[in-house]
């Protein structure tokens, strides 16, 4: 038994996946939005319970791709910026790195500018005390060529490396002020890597963040699924009850609008044209038959529905006599007019879920008189109209009959 029930649970929970998947659109956000639509047009013969959990279970399962999406997302994000913060920190201490040997390098630099000026202010000092006219006595107290010869290349070497000094003095300052401006360099990049490297950091510490987010979410979005799932199997009973119950009804509707047919004999014609709205509103749910797969079973929807105000005016949508008025089980309040044969069938317009009617059995109603208001009677899910368009009893598509413009 219990395998038994396990394995109609996995069946559901492939047939709602298969039922809910859709293209990818531009909006995933509103896939949730049209699952609930789906399953409240889907259920209108549904308990009030069943409803809510066919709602809840519809949006669950819309909401799974997506929150699995995030999660996917989320942990290749985590990975992605912990590479890039790790890049960042590694290319951080190579800045730092060669800034010291850099700033090593300038430290030497200068020590080397000081020897060499403090050699330069020496020679400046001496030359500065009279070395120049030293020089000169040396050479005008040579005694003879050869010696001033000898104390001529003996100046010139003095002189030589004077200049030497100099050219070293100039050459160390060059090398220190290169020396700077790589060490400048250096420091800066490696500001700017440890600024990229902490923004990297802190952008992984939010993705980590998000990623356990998403993966809660997940989990609860899971543990709501079967929690819905579970609450609208023990519904079933109920809701496929409801279902009998809603085919009784539709047989009772066409038997009513048969019958009437037979004891008129169907003499009179219609006569006008293209029907007129029957309420101001919009469109929110189409004709026609529709699998539920919640608890598989086919069910028509015998009408299109016209969402409107809780008390917006229905007007009949065209002239005839009313034959049926009252409650008519999950059609809530539910007035049906004849107007006559049409295709040889007798053609009826049938209003529903009203919250007041202004008609009874009998009455004789021209078109666009208000026959009573909107609202959610029966198994409705919100205040709209449930308008049908019936030959000899069985439904057809109203949008055949209405305005293309739905005004």
């Amino acid at each position: 038994m219990r395998y038994r029930r396990s394995a109609a649970l996995l069946t559901i929970c492939l047939c709602l996946l298969a039922f809910f998947e859709e293209p990818a659109a531009a909006d995933r956000g509103d896939d949730a939005a049209r699952a609930v639509r789906k399953a409240e047009a889907l259920l209108e013969s549904a308990s009030v319970t069943a409803r809510a959990a066919a709602r809840r279970l519809a949006a669950a399962t819309a909401s799974m791709p997506a929150a699995q999406r995030a999660v996917a997302t989320t942990r290749g994000v985590v990975v992605a910026t912990k590479v890039e913060a790790n890049t960042a920190r590694r290319q951080a201490n190579r800045a730092r790195a060669e800034y010291r040997e850099v700033a090593d390098y300038y430290t030497n630099a200068a020590d080397r500018v000081s020897e060499a000026r403090s050699r330069v202010d020496r020679i400046a000092a001496t030359s500065y005390m009279g070395s120049t006219f030293s020089r000169v006595n040396v050479l005008v107290t040579a005694s003879g060529p050869q010696d001033m010869l000898d104390r001529m290349g003996f100046v010139e070497q003095l002189m030589d490396h004077e200049q030497a000094e100099v050219r070293t003095l100039v050459g160390a300052r060059r090398d220190a002020r290169a020396a700077h401006d790589r060490a400048g360099a250096a420091k800066r990049a490696a500001e700017e890597f440890e600024r990229v490297a902490l923004t990297k950091l802190r952008a992984a510490q939010a993705a980590q963040t998000a990623a356990v987010e998403a993966r809660q979410a997940m989990y609860h979005l899971v543990l709501a699924r079967q929690t819905a799932l579970r609450a609208a199997q023990a519904q079933r009973v109920t809701v496929l009850a409801n279902y009998r119950a809603a085919l009784a009804t539709e047989r009772k509707v066409q038997a009513a609008l048969r019958g009437y047919d037979s004891r008129t004999g169907g003499v009179k014609g219609y006569g006008g044209g293209r029907l007129t709205m029957p309420v101001q509103g919009w469109k929110s749910s189409d004709f026609g038959n529709r699998y539920d797969p919640y608890y598989r079973v086919w069910q028509l929807h015998a009408g299109t529905d016209f969402a409107a105000g809780s008390g917006t005016a229905i007007r009949a949508a065209a002239t005839g006599r009313v034959i049926q008025a009252g409650w008519a089980g999950g059609y809530g309040n539910y007035t049906c007019i004849n107007h006559g044969q049409l295709g040889g069938y007798g053609f009826t317009t049938c209003y529903g879920h009203q919250s007041r009617m202004y008609v009874h059995r009998g009455s004789y109603v021209r078109r666009g008189q208000v026959i009573g208001r909107v609202g959610s009677t029966g198994a409705s899910t919100g205040a709209h109209l449930h308008f049908e368009t019936r030959f000899g009893g069985v439904p057809r598509n109203p949008l055949h009959y209405l305005p293309g413009c739905l005004c």
